[in-house]
Parts: structure tokens; sequence; C-alpha cells
């Protein structure tokens, strides 16, 4: 089969050969196994911080968001038969998707939206299994909740699919963070009630809209630059949950306070294989619904036409860049 692989780790994304086509041989379902005929993938930042830091000795496949149509299945599937129409966000552990077939586990794929493409589908498995766990599982929200939540980086691609799950699916006060007007507006019309700047301190333009303390934060982006207003701001015994990369986090700041800190990463369960796995099968049959429901939007930015290696490396370039529109999408070979 034809897939897009890198090896050396240490090459820039201008360089050619920094991810490259090459031919590898059609992988074979294991128990557990959907095998896919990608239709769609979408590219995301971790695609590019795995290609830049991880060091390989044979090429690897990178892509995890994808959309096809199961060809073939394990032995112990259930809830797949050849035909159907999946979408997931696969497995660190795993090849990824950009490739002409890809093996997922059934227990973390979902029955696509009937009403998207393909690759408005591919766009939303990562970033909607992030926010959804790190709003449920780790906030430990509940749809009667009314207190506020603030998230810093608002207008990001997990951003844009937890102001509407927050806005959707509880009653909490939404205060996303942006610092263009194109991205206020946009944060807005997903169901944000207010915005703030987060180039400016963020107490008091909280002051200005008569909140004095916030009981959820979701630090999405610049953990390290903002975690000091962060604490400031926040009540005691609130919730702080972070899903990006700081290079170091002092924890100590939280106690006064009693705030509980909370990582997400919605790999975890895949990595690990927990006995709760499957839950993100179910996250993922709920946001189908939502969306054929039109109470979730998906969040594809731009096309880039179909998987070549050239095509993907102008995708890691955009994302790299941090001028990313939205997520980016290609369709299969």
């Amino acid at each position: 089969m034809k897939a897009v692989v890198y090896k050396d780790n240490k090459l820039p994304i201008t360089d050619a050969n920094s991810l490259y086509e090459t031919i590898l041989p059609k992988p074979q379902p294991g128990r557990h196994d959907l095998l896919v005929r990608v239709a769609a993938i979408a590219v995301n930042p971790v695609d590019t911080k795995v290609r830049r830091n991880a060091a390989v000795t044979e090429p690897r496949v990178l892509g995890w968001d994808a959309a096809g149509i199961v060809e073939a299945v394990g032995e112990d599937v259930s809830l797949f038969k050849p035909g159907d129409e999946v979408y997931y966000a696969g497995s660190l552990m795993r090849a990824g998707s950009y490739a002409e077939y890809a093996l997922v586990d059934e227990r973390i794929a979902g029955r696509k939206p009937a009403s998207l493409s393909m690759a408005e589908a591919a766009a939303l498995p990562l970033t909607s299994l992030t926010a959804w766990e790190l709003l449920f599982d780790r906030l430990e929200v509940d749809e009667g909740n009314n207190d506020v939540l603030l998230i810093i980086g608002a207008g990001g691609g997990v951003g844009s699919i937890l102001t509407q799950f927050a806005a959707s699916l509880t009653n909490l006060t939404i205060v996303g963070t942006c610092s263009r007007p194109e991205t206020s507006e946009w944060v807005k019309s997903l169901g944000a009630h207010h915005i703030i700047d987060h180039t400016q301190p963020f107490a008091p333009q909280l002051n200005e809209l008569g909140i004095s303390r916030v009981r959820y934060v979701a630090s999405l982006t610049h953990t390290d630059k903002h975690y000091h207003q962060i604490v400031e701001v926040m009540a005691p015994q609130g919730r702080l949950a972070v899903i990006d990369d700081p290079e170091t986090l002092d924890a100590i700041p939280l106690k006064t306070k009693s705030i509980s800190l909370h990582w997400e990463l919605m790999f975890t369960r895949s990595m690990f294989t927990t006995p709760d796995m499957q839950s993100q099968h179910h996250i993922l049959t709920d946001l189908s619904e939502l969306i054929d429901k039109k109470i979730i939007r998906t969040t594809l930015g731009e096309h880039f036409g179909t998987i070549t290696a050239e095509n993907i490396r102008r995708a890691h370039a955009v994302i790299e860049s941090g001028k990313a529109k939205g997520k980016i999408a290609l369709a299969g070979f």
C-alpha cells in the first residue's frame, strides 16, 4: 500500500525527505481491529511534534485523525462490520493514517456522522475526544453546573469544540481568551458568553465582566506563560485542566486554594488499554448524533487535496507556523 512516512526526525519540514512516499505491506487486523480504507485524514499539532521529537529506526507512518470505510474486521469485533463508515483518532502506539489502509481498535472508533463528508468527519475525533474528556472526565462538570469556565486558547482546535460542548451540554458561563478580532468573533459564534484578551492581565478583564473568581479553567496553550494569572483568578477548590506541554509546572502555588490539577491526553486510554477504553467509542457515537442534529459543527478549516508527501509537508508547515485556521484535512490516496 502507499504511505507517507518519516525516518529522520532532525530534518526541517522544508526538506523533501522530512516526509516522503513509500510502499508498505497492507496491515492485517488483530482480534479487536478494524482494517480501514482511509478516505480522509486531518493533520494535528501532535503529528508535527512526533515527527520532530521521536527518533525511529524504520520509516514511521504518522497521522491519527481519520475517516474511512471498514474493509475487514478481527475475530472478536462486534461493533462494526465491513462496509461501515467510521471515524477515529487512533493510538500513538500504532502506525498512523497517512496511508491507503490503517488499523484501529474498534473500541476507540465511532460511526461517521451521516451528515458530514469524510473530510469534515476526519477533522473531529482527536480534538473532540480531548475536549469531551477534559470537560466531563477530568473537570467532572455536570449538566446542571452554573459556574464559570475559562478557556485559554478558545479559538484553537480543541477550544473550538470545547466551547461548543460547554455551550450546548452544560449551564456554565463560558469565558474564552483570544487576541484577534476574527478569532473572538469565531469563539462567540460557537457559544462563548464573554471574550477576554490573553495578551492582557486576566483579573481586571474578568472583574469588568462581574466575575470575581473562576471555578473551572481549561488551559489549552501557553500554560507556563499564564500560570500565575490562572492561579490568581481561580476560586478556592477550583479545578484546572491542562493539555499542552509546559517545560515544567510547579504545583505548589495551587496548595493555598486547594486547586486540583488535571492532565488530559486522549491517547492515554489506547496507550494503556484501560478498562474504560471503549468510552471513546461511546463519545464518538454521541458526537455523531450531536453533529447530525446540528447541535455541534465540524471545525474543518482548509482542505489540502489528496494525501501526498508534498501536501502533508505543506500542512505540517502551516501548523508549525501557528497560522492554521481550523483543522486541515486531506482526501485519501
